[in-house]
């Protein structure tokens, strides 16, 4: 049964593009509620068909060490582009336990969110056109996870692009979204086309887009020397890496290339429920763990996902407890989680002499992993209740909200674990996430890191929970008519409880099976009481501060505040002014400074010769049409002339 699930492990991926086909071609008329149904029903199956291949190879291959040592499986490979005699792109599926976890994670999620949809998108003239592009993305990101090789994963990285472009831009009525579309496409492949050039180094070297080929020791050894650009010595292993991370780099939206993040809340709350939970946010993470074993090999690269990831997840978290939109104080929420992510992978490489003997610490690795899982599940429960408050009361603005406890019990109930889950309050499944990679940072000698994750836990509590006590708490600041929840909405709000409560019981599964591929040891798990302790007390503290400021959604304690720090609240609120420093670096200095005077020269110099050519040439054409009239006495007198001239001239 297990090989007949592995061999038709591509109905993983045809469901959902089944329904992308069907509802967008329609071949056959649907009505808007039946290409609901239709999405609902194929995404359904893939979700069943994604499960059921995850319980055979935990079956078959972890269960089965033996036969399966490297715990990875190619459930078919393809030849598929033909570069050279020695150099072939395959197609192929690739399952290990990094791939399975998101297999299970993307499609339970994008199952949930189109039933939520439903709901959401019920009034929308696009509704069919959403439901569409939804299992276009679905079908991308299941690809670009089981890819067998780095090209593969290439093609529908670029895919998980288009479709997000058409998912943020999908109101293109509004001239926002539709400048958001546009950042997200621009900053992203600006980010891939140094991927692109990562893959094309790497493979011209190695003959191999293979991941187990570009991961192993000797693709390391041969990347691994010096050469000369210009007088600057550069190592090919840290250039060839730094590239392809930087790809993972703005897809994940890390500092300085997440200002496209914030502005893709613009798409309807749906898409930016699954891009910022399981799905395009996450793909960056994904590509460093996947190429970890080669990352590590560079000391320098890891420094650099360590700092970069460390960098953002203080930077956003503090920009999120300024914001007033719902969705964007959970954007600046996701920027700061994911770069928890980053700097997990980046910690996992040992300070000299911590531990002797010892290169890499696979805890960071684990942790990593084990916080996209349980961070799918309650960041993507925390965006479908704020689109299911939204839908509820027409406004995104949290100063607006407030006394919403009763008016919708099951989204308050359902948020507030989400809400103690990101928190990192025991026992719901962000602790146990936050606290094993906190441990990773603190066994690897990373002691400032470790200190930045505290405190990122710390105020990550407290913004949280301003979001959750001015939404739900105290008196209504606005008035609000026919609140009232939606079943379709709140059975996939509720539904998500599941995992965000119980995802901490998966901890050491993840510890002991998620591990750094080819590391023949598992983590060390053993740690010191007081570093939960700490963590926890960290969290804690936001909690009480935000009770201080806006319990019971008061937020006059917060005002008197705001009033004595303003000048640096008001550059926090503006999020450092970033977005206005690029606009000012491409609109004044590349587009009227360098931009301008090249279309000047252009238009004028470059276009003005080539006129003036053109001009002459002409001109010269029209004087010998008319010496060329046909009139013979004309070429009679001139021939005379010139034998004239030429009797003068010989004189």
């Amino acid at each position: 049964m297990a090989d007949l699930l592995f061999t038709h492990s591509y109905l993983i991926l045809l469901f959902p593009l089944l329904s992308f086909v069907t509802i967008s071609l329609r071949p056959v008329q649907l009505s808007p509620k039946m290409a609901g149904r239709f999405a609902i029903g194929c995404q359904g199956l893939s979700m069943l068909y994604g499960l059921a291949v995850a319980a055979a190879y935990w079956q078959t291959v972890i269960g089965q060490p033996q036969l399966y040592p490297a715990r990875s499986l190619v459930c078919f490979d393809l030849a598929w582009l033909n570069f050279s005699p020695t150099l072939t792109a395959n197609m192929g599926i690739f399952l290990d336990p990094i791939s399975v976890m998101m297999i299970v994670v993307i499609s339970i999620i994008s199952f949930l969110v189109n039933i939520y949809s439903v709901g959401y998108m019920k009034d929308d003239p696009g509704f069919a056109r959403f439901f569409a592009l939804m299992a276009l993305f679905s079908f991308s990101m299941l690809g670009l996870v089981i890819s067998s090789n780095i090209l593969q994963m290439f093609v529908f990285w670029e895919l998980v692009g288009m479709s997000s472009y058409a998912l943020i831009g999908f109101w293109y009525q509004k001239p926002s979204a539709v400048a958001a579309s546009k950042k997200a496409f621009v900053v992203t492949r600006f980010a891939d086309t140094f991927f692109l050039i990562g893959i094309i180094v790497v493979s011209f070297y190695t003959q191999s887009f293979d991941f187990q080929t570009l991961n192993s020791p000797e693709t390391a050894a041969l990347l691994d020397h010096t050469f000369m650009l210009g007088i600057v010595p550069i190592n090919l292993l840290t250039l060839a890496t730094i590239l392809i991370f930087t790809g993972g780099w703005g897809k994940s939206a890390m500092f300085p290339l997440h200002i496209w993040l914030p502005d893709a809340m613009e798409g309807p709350t749906p898409v930016s429920s699954i891009i910022h939970s399981a799905t395009m946010v996450v793909a960056g993470v994904f590509l460093t763990a996947r190429m970890f074993p080669l990352f590590a090999a560079s000391e320098v690269t890891l420094a650099v996902v360590q700092f970069v990831g460390a960098f953002t997840a203080l930077f956003a978290a503090i920009i999120a407890i300024t914001q007033k939109d719902i969705k964007r104080i959970l954007a600046f929420s996701t920027l700061s989680q994911l770069g928890y992510m980053l700097f997990s992978l980046g910690v996992a490489k040992m300070v000299t002499g911590i531990h002797p003997g010892a290169e890499i610490n696979p805890l960071g690795y684990s942790a990593a992993m084990y916080h996209v899982f349980t961070h799918a599940f309650f960041k993507c429960m925390l965006f479908l209740g704020a689109g299911a408050i939204i839908h509820a009361v027409h406004s995104n603005d949290i100063m607006d909200m407030g006394g919403l406890r009763r008016l919708m019990p099951k989204t308050y109930w359902s948020l507030l674990t989400a809400c103690l889950a990101i928190g990192g309050i025991f026992p719901f499944s962000g602790f146990w996430s936050k606290d094993a990679i906190l441990l990773a940072a603190l066994q690897s000698g990373h002691y400032i890191v470790c200190a930045v994750g505290l405190a990122t836990g710390g105020l990550t509590a407290f913004y949280i929970f301003r979001f959750f006590f001015l939404t739900f708490h105290g008196r209504a600041r606005s008035k609000f008519h026919d609140v009232r929840e939606n079943s379709w909405m709140t059975f996939s709000i509720m539904a998500l409880t599941i995992p965000t409560v119980t995802a901490g019981m998966l901890e050491h599964l993840f510890v002991s099976e998620v591990t750094v591929p080819g590391l023949a040891y598992t983590p060390n798990f053993s740690h010191p009481l007081w570093l939960p302790t700490l963590a926890s007390l960290a969290g804690i503290a936001g909690i009480s501060l935000a009770w201080t400021f806006y319990g019971r959604g008061r937020t006059e304690a917060a005002e008197r505040c705001r009033l004595r720090i303003a000048p640096v609240y008001q550059v926090i609120y503006n999020k450092f002014y970033i977005d206005e420093v690029y606009l000012f670096i491409t609109h004044k200095i590349i587009f009227h400074g360098i931009a301008a005077p090249i279309k000047w020269l252009d238009r004028h110099i470059v276009d003005g010769a080539m006129n003036l050519i053109g001009e002459f040439l002409q001109q010269g054409g029209k004087a010998v049409r008319l010496l060329q009239n046909g009139q013979l006495q004309l070429y009679l007198g001139v021939t005379t002339l010139g034998f004239i001239a030429l009797l003068f001239l010989g004189r």
